[in-house]
């Protein structure tokens, strides 16, 4: 076996032991210590490796405890059999990894660092492990911090017309988590099927089917889901988004939102509200929510957090009629809460300290700009390859595509300029103009637009 050498300056934090196993370790995989090959006497190993006895046991104890080595009773250590498929390039010994090493999902996209307060976020984090470290201790509330769904009641009472109790309030991290729970909620109450715009989001549909629920998509029109076609003395869920349907951007007004929820009175039907990004409405007051004009408890009001304050923090939530809730109640048991508490607590800081809704204005202010400056982008160079619609809230549009071109392929072009576009459809792309910062909207737009026309591109 090759002589141990100890600590450099590149390895002066890693304990001896850990190192000298790594040694013995990376030894035998290369096939230097062959199988049934006795290793040095723990005494031995310390001298020849100028470390202590006790250095040496612990490092052949790990050993020992991965199967790398056997013990024999009065005998010593022996080189364990290993299959020849782990003696391979994969095993060789890496330094110790470095973040800088590493290559993140997004990061060669535009961002924006005006789209949110990190110094804010950070003072109400340092706040929750200064003065709230003991909660941490503690696994957190299947239903959600109780100090955040307060919060979350206050503020959408007051900027939605949403009227609700904390014990209401399900948080969970992100929409898989409560389509999960909904999803048994509505089978206890015997929902099977789920109604869904046509077009819509995707992934709700998906959810839904995936956990057995039969799919109905209702086609969508300028006064958003089509009432009349939706299931009669059916019991059945379903899915809108009446603030902003995507991708359309249709609103649902008021006589409709009564006729929906009369329907869902008179069927014994339970409506969906996503109300997704209600809160960056950039043309005339945010229209409110359909669960504030409801007196059937028949609507779960649905919303997130990543829109307002970044996509790294999944925290979601619904607002369940006190029914549903009582059944999530009785079955909350059986869940563990996935949303990290830590980040729950520094929401409700953040909410509490007004730093939330300081946030939410500053977007409104910032995204009203970007969206107009995108739009004067797309008419003053591309006004002949897209159209730009539904524009009036939110963190996207959609680009309706004139000429006959592949969606796929340019949003493909639009990623290699670091924007984020994803293709909806054949005809369609969703547009994401929040990440890219106000000054390079103009050039980022023209260029990706110029990239559209090359002529390898045989589609465009």
């Amino acid at each position: 076996m090759k002589p141990f050498i100890k600590s450099d300056d590149n390895n002066l934090s890693t304990p001896l032991y850990i190192q000298l196993y790594r040694h013995i370790k990376e030894e035998i995989l290369k096939g230097n210590l062959s199988v049934g090959e006795k290793l040095p006497s723990l005494r031995q190993m310390a001298a020849d490796s100028e470390v202590s006895i006790t250095t040496s046991a612990q490092a052949y104890e790990q050993l020992l405890t991965e199967g790398y080595v056997v013990s024999k009773p009065q005998s010593g250590y022996y080189v364990a059999e290993i299959p020849t498929t782990a003696v391979t390039e994969k095993n060789k010994i890496m330094g110790n990894p470095e973040m800088d090493d590493y290559t993140f999902d997004g990061e060669k996209l535009l961002l924006d660092p005006e789209t949110f307060d990190f110094l804010k976020w950070k003072k109400c984090s340092s706040r929750v492990l200064n003065e709230y470290a003991d909660l941490l201790l503690f696994e957190s509330d299947v239903q959600g911090e109780a100090v955040l769904r307060f919060e979350i009641c206050k503020y959408l009472y007051s900027s939605r017309g949403v009227s609700a109790s904390p014990d209401q309030v399900v948080i969970g991290a992100g929409s898989q988590q409560l389509t999960a729970h909904l999803s048994r909620i509505l089978s206890l109450m015997g929902i099977d099927l789920i109604c869904t715009e046509d077009p819509g989001y995707t992934p709700i549909q998906n959810a839904f089917r995936d956990r057995g629920f039969g799919i109905a998509k209702i086609p969508v029109t300028d006064a958003g889901i089509m009432i009349e076609k939706l299931p009669v003395n059916i019991p059945t869920a379903v899915y809108v988004s009446p603030a902003n349907q995507f991708p359309t951007g249709s609103v649902m007004p008021i006589g409709a939102r009564y006729r929906l929820l009369e329907w869902a009175r008179q069927n014994g039907s339970i409506i969906l509200e996503d109300d997704y990004d209600s809160e960056l409405r950039y043309y005339g007051k945010p229209v409110p929510a359909l669960q504030g004009l409801d007196d059937n408890d028949s609507v779960v009001y649905l919303g997130s957090f990543s829109s307002t304050l970044f996509p790294a923090i999944k925290i979601s939530y619904m607002i369940l009629p006190p029914m549903m809730a009582g059944l999530f109640s009785s079955i909350k048991d059986d869940y563990t809460q996935t949303c990290s508490k830590s980040e729950q607590l520094t929401l409700a800081l953040f909410m509490e300290d007004g730093y939330y809704y300081t946030n939410i204005r500053k977007l409104r202010s910032l995204y009203a700009q970007k969206i107009e400056m995108c739009i004067n982008a797309f008419e003053k160079y591309g006004k002949d390859l897209v159209e730009c619609t539904n524009t009036r809230s939110g963190i996207n549009f959609t680009l309706e595509i004139k000429k006959d071109a592949s969606a796929e392929e340019l949003s493909l072009m639009g990623k290699e300029l670091g924007i984020n576009i994803q293709p909806f459809d054949q005809r369609r792309m969703i547009f994401y103009f929040n990440q890219i910062p106000l000054e390079q909207i103009d050039e980022v737009i023209k260029k990706m637009v110029a990239k559209w026309r090359q002529p390898t591109t045989e589609s465009v």
